[in-house]
């Protein structure tokens, strides 16, 4: 037992050492979260000359923008063939104006027009302010208001499928003919509602023709799908806090997800003369995730359609003969993992179809290729270990093609875009664009002229016009200044790049530092991860604050981003390792480049590592404590997709693919929530239509079946999201306790 005397000492002691380790710790106030979020706004407003949009005057060489200089918002007009730049109006004058007309003050700050457009003599001005619609005078310098306007709605639901058992007449082009649907099945009348006559006879309840009609050019055929119906599915939610009653409401979407059955489309062909139907064996084509993009060739020789097959592993274009109804197969994609249908396919056809130009992965990057009308490969457009990114615009005439790439100069990030001209047969590729940075242009509508406004994350944007042919500078029109942004202690990002799993590719991110930064100090590491397939997203461009990530690091974080393998925009191989594989989200790659960053700086903490994310990001921030506990300590989910078969079925299909294999449940964090590991947070929208809200509650259940601490924070009434205000503060809350060791605020006392 132990001494009395001793106990005298020891109880005494005990209560010094654990209350100087109370006092030791940091409390945070709501002030320091206030000044946090402050920072960003301060930031914007000390980046001067920074062009956000561009507009070009239809058929005029003129384009308009505005920009924030030290004395407010300025609106100014270009003339590219004079080279004379206006300002449209001062709009400390206009707001004077503005303000007298809507009987309410109106400051510089906050003015942004919607739907603003300049005449095409670039004299009028107009925009609108709430429901009411204004002019601008620049001759007379006069505000006046020209009447009234709804403001536009929200758009609706985002997977509503379209209503295609019924629709309206639809009027052939020589004005002759209406085709439309009865009782499940294709009917022709004549303009005064005549002559009605029935084309199919086949059409059913569950197998009807589908009232999306396509008459040809001469108006003597007719194309259209029959379609077979599926049984759909539907997600419910039980909206908890409604604003206008007491009681809940049940909500229902249409929400296919993997595997389910998905409705099955078969062409058809109507000839109009002969008033009958022309067999098309639509049989091949039955397999499919869709079958749609119907249209005609000028000539009236036939009609195409996009075969996508289930499971995305083969993408065809289908010609459909007019008189005989037979398919042709012009172009047929194949893949062993997965064709990126959704990012990189593009398809134009030259010439009524004589050509076509297609972009392809095949050889391993995405490039474009030249078929001729009969479907036989021509050549090979661009080619090399770099990636087209987008087809802006093909010249029928000149043969030549303007794109956007990636990765063709070697001495820069491989994700930055410029943009390109080349002919059809690969020859005389010229850069247009060729300043090392990432390029966001915009084409007169002759596309003569470009501005070029670029930038990269540690280097403020320069907004240039260009000669649309040669690229040639022009004008520089505006240069963007951040003398004023460094004297209040900004902190420009860091690019960073390390070798990944195969110690060969360059991966890159960015590391962002609080105002405060001390490098003599130990800082806890966040990493923000969004590692969907179908894009990469790690910032190329030059912005004053990256919000969440700014306020977060002002904390006393520092806060990385990356884009590991896995994500697109690099070779085919890079973007293949997510195929039936999306719990890896890179993270063998994240893991070694921020270690290879804490190696360089070693006031970046390794044993104290943090993530969060939110949809495929909140899949991938819970799976880091799944999967790599070892390295990851802290996590917050929000709107997780936990489970690849309760998810959205285009999305999930297109990595995981078709069938629904064992390896869906290998990559869920439900089936694998027993492994669980470190802290962690999930955050869910009970009104969330864009993942289905039971994922996270799956993962929940499973859980606590497998007697696993964690937190979830339930959001009422609210969608797909990382939670407003709220739970951007529950957020900071967890990673301030978990990770810092500090008190956060303590808001019910605020």
């Amino acid at each position: 037992m132990m001494n009395k005397f001793l106990r005298i000492l020891i109880i005494p002691a005990l209560a010094i050492f654990f209350s100087q380790y109370a006092f030791s710790q940091k409390v945070f106030s709501p002030g320091d979260y206030k000044r946090a979020d402050s920072l960003a706004d301060l930031f914007n407003k000390k980046v001067f000359h920074s062009v956000q949009k561009v507009n070009w005057v239809e058929g005029k060489p003129i384009f308009w923008y505005s920009t924030l200089t030290m004395n407010g918002k300025e609106f100014w007009t270009v003339n590219a063939e004079k080279l004379i730049k206006e300002r449209i109006f001062k709009t400390d004058s206009l707001l004077i104006q503005l303000s007298d007309l809507m009987k309410k003050p109106f400051k510089n700050e906050d003015f942004s027009p919607v739907n603003p457009k300049l005449s095409g003599d670039a004299n009028l001005f107009t925009f609108q302010v709430d429901t009411s619609l204004f002019a601008w005078d620049r001759s007379k310098k006069e505000l006046k208001m020209t009447g009234t306007k709804p403001l536009d709605k929200p758009e609706g639901y985002w997977g509503e499928r379209a209503e295609d058992h019924t629709g309206p007449p639809v009027k052939s082009p020589d004005g002759k003919w209406f085709a439309f649907i009865r009782e499940n099945n294709v009917f022709m009348k004549d303009s005064l509602g005549k002559n009605q006559v029935q084309l199919s006879f086949d059409g059913s309840v569950g197998e009807y023709y589908s009232a999306e009609l396509f008459w040809s050019p001469d108006s003597k055929k007719l194309a259209g799908t029959k379609v077979r119906a599926e049984i759909p599915h539907y997600i419910y939610f039980v909206e908890s806090s409604p604003s206008d009653q007491l009681q809940p409401k049940l909500q229902k979407r249409y929400y296919p997800k993997a595997g389910d059955a998905l409705p099955i489309s078969s062409p058809a062909l109507f000839d109009i003369v002969e008033k009958k139907q022309i067999e098309v064996d639509g049989t091949p084509f039955l397999n499919q995730f869709t079958l749609g993009n119907l249209e005609w060739r000028k000539d009236n020789r036939a009609f195409t359609f996009e075969f996508n097959q289930r499971g995305h592993q083969r993408f065809q274009v289908v010609e459909v003969n007019a008189n005989s109804g037979i398919c042709k197969v012009l172009i047929d994609e194949k893949s062993e993992t997965f064709i990126d249908y959704s990012s990189k396919l593009s398809r134009h056809d030259v010439d009524d179809g004589r050509e076509i130009i297609w972009t392809s992965e095949r050889d391993g990057w995405n490039h474009m290729y030249l078929y001729n009308g009969f479907g036989i490969l021509t050549g090979q457009i661009t080619s090399g270990e770099w990636v087209v990114r987008d087809v802006v615009k093909v010249f029928d005439s000149t043969r030549q093609i303007l794109f956007t790439a990636s990765g063709r100069n070697q001495a820069e990030d491989p994700y930055f875009i410029h943009y390109y001209r080349v002919n059809f047969d690969g020859s005389d590729l010229k850069e247009l664009t060729p300043i090392l940075a990432n390029h966001q242009a915009e084409f007169s509508t002759d596309y003569r002229f470009l501005t070029d406004n670029y930038s990269r994350v540690d280097m403020a944007p320069t907004f240039v016009l260009r000669d649309g042919i040669t690229g040639k500078i022009l004008m520089i029109v505006e240069q963007s200044g951040i003398s004023d942004l460094l004297l209040t202690g900004w902190k420009m990002p860091e690019v960073f790049s390390a070798k990944g799993r195969d110690g060969i590719t360059d991966i890159w991110g960015m590391i962002y530092r609080p105002t405060s930064f001390d490098s003599t100090k130990k800082y806890p590491i966040i990493e923000y991860i969004y590692a969907g397939p179908h894009s990469s997203f790690v910032p190329k461009s030059f912005s004053a604050s990256y919000r969440t990530y700014s306020a977060l690091a002002e904390l006393g974080f520092i806060v990385v981003q990356i884009d590991g393998m896995g994500t697109s925009n690099r070779s085919k191989a890079f973007h293949d390792v997510c195929w039936r594989n999306l719990k890896d989200a890179g993270f063998p790659d994240r893991i070694l480049w921020i270690k290879a960053a804490a190696q360089k700086y070693s006031y970046m903490d390794t044993t104290r590592v943090g993530i969060f994310g939110g949809s495929a990001g909140g899949q991938s921030s819970t799976g880091a404590l799944l999967f790599h506990p070892d390295f990851y300590k802290v996590a917050v989910s929000s709107c997780g997709c936990h489970d690849n078969r309760m998810d959205k079925i285009w999305w999930n299909e297109q990595w995981m693919g078709y069938p629904v294999g064992p390896w869906y449940a290998d990559n869920s964090n439900v089936t694998n929530a027993h492994l669980l590991k470190g802290k962690l947070m999930l955050l869910v929208g009970e009104l969330d239509d864009n993942v289905d809200p039971a994922s996270t509650i799956q993962l929940c259940d499973a859980l606590i079946k497998a007697n696993k601490d964690f937190e979830l924070v339930m959001l009422p009434g609210m969608n797909h999201t990382g939670g407003g205000k709220y739970g951007e503060r529950k957020r900071r809350d967890f990673f301030v306790k978990n990770l810092l060791n500090a008190v956060p605020p303590v808001w019910n006392e605020e």
